[in-house]
C-alpha cells in the first residue's frame, strides 16, 4: 500500500505489531480518487457499466473472495478488504491469500486492508498476507448502538458508513449491493440485510452515496406520481400494511414446511454429531481452556 509521507500519520497499535492509520491519514490517501467503488461479491455487479460510466481515477474496493466477481486479474486502482473473524483475517486462516492476490498483479494495487467490525474478531499480522502490503482498520466503534442487537454488520455496510464519516471529496459508489441470495452465492443470516438495505437506500436518497446494480428504482415512486394528493406517509403506511399481510401469509407456509420436514431435520441433526470439528471449532474450544 502506498506510503503516506508523514511521521504523525500512524496510530499506536493496541494489539501490537499492526499498521493503523489516523482518520486524517486515511482521508489524505483516499481523497486523491474521484470515486470510491465498493464492489460486492454479487452477481448483480455490472463491471461493463462501471468501467463505462466511471473514470480511471476511481478506486475499486474488493472484499475477501474476489473470485466471485473477477474472472481475470483486475486492471485499475484497487484495494482488497480482508474481513477478520475470531481466528484472524478470514482469507488467512482459510489459506486463500494466494488465491485472491492473483487477481491483483498491477502497480495500481494498493494492498490489503484487514478490517474487523465486531469485538470478538481479531487481526492478522502483516506477515500473514503473503508479502502484500497491509493496513489494519478497526471499525468496532463507529456503529455503536446503531446496528440491531444479535447481528453482525457486513464489511460493505461498515465500510460505507466509515467512508461517509470521512467526508471525502470523491463520490462513494456501492456496486451490486443487492442483499439477495443467488443460485451461486448465499447470504449469511448473521447479518441484518433488511436493516442494511434500508439504511443504505436512505443514504443514497440523501445523496451521501450512490448505488449501482442490485437495486431497482423504487416501485412506490410511481404511486406518489399517480396520487399526488396522498401524503407520502400514507403511501408508506399502506405499502407496509400490504407487505405485513403478505409476510404473515408466507410465515404460515413456512410453518407448514417446517412441520413437513421435521423428520428430515431430525435425521440430519443425528448425523451432524459425527461430522469432524472444523479448525474454527477446535480453535474456539482451545481458547476457552
Amino acid at each position: 500500500m502506498e506510503e503516506i509521507p508523514s511521521n504523525t500519520q500512524t496510530m499506536p497499535a493496541p494489539d501490537g505489531g499492526f499498521n493503523f492509520l489516523t482518520p486524517e491519514a486515511w482521508k489524505a490517501l483516499l481523497s486523491r480518487y474521484s470515486h470510491i467503488v465498493l464492489v460486492a461479491n454479487s452477481e448483480a455487479v455490472d463491471f461493463e457499466r462501471l468501467r463505462f460510466e466511471l473514470p480511471e481515477t476511481a478506486l475499486y474496493v474488493f472484499f475477501n473472495k474476489v473470485y466471485k466477481v473477477l474472472d481475470e486479474p483486475f486492471v485499475g486502482n484497487a484495494v482488497l478488504v480482508a474481513r477478520s473473524g475470531v481466528m484472524g483475517a478470514n482469507i488467512v486462516h482459510r489459506r486463500e491469500v494466494t488465491d485472491v492476490l492473483r487477481f491483483f498483479t498491477g502497480d495500481d494495487f494498493l494492498g490489503i486492508v484487514n478490517v474487523r467490525v465486531a469485538t470478538e474478531e481479531n487481526f492478522s499480522e502483516e506477515s500473514r498476507f503473503e508479502g502484500a502490503k497491509a493496513r489494519h482498520l478497526d471499525l468496532t466503534q463507529i456503529l455503536g448502538d446503531l446496528y440491531p442487537v444479535g447481528r453482525i454488520p457486513t464489511s460493505g455496510f461498515a465500510l460505507a458508513l466509515w467512508l461517509a464519516d470521512l467526508q471525502l471529496p470523491g463520490k462513494i459508489v456501492l456496486a451490486g449491493f443487492s442483499a439477495k441470495r443467488s443460485e451461486k452465492w448465499k447470504v449469511f443470516d448473521v447479518h441484518d440485510w433488511t436493516f442494511e438495505q434500508i439504511f443504505l437506500r436512505l443514504f443514497a436518497r440523501m445523496g451521501t452515496i450512490s448505488m449501482m446494480g442490485g437495486v431497482d428504482a423504487s416501485p412506490y415512486s410511481s404511486l406518489a406520481k399517480r396520487f399526488p394528493q396522498v401524503p407520502p406517509i400514507e403511501i408508506a403506511m399502506t405499502a407496509a400494511e400490504v407487505l405485513s399481510e403478505r409476510l404473515d401469509n408466507a410465515n404460515g407456509q413456512i410453518d407448514r414446511l417446517m412441520s413437513v420436514t421435521k423428520s428430515i431435520r431430525a435425521i440430519e441433526n443425528f448425523f451432524r454429531r459425527f461430522k469432524p470439528k472444523t479448525r474454527k471449532q477446535r480453535f474456539l474450544e482451545k481458547s476457552k481452556e
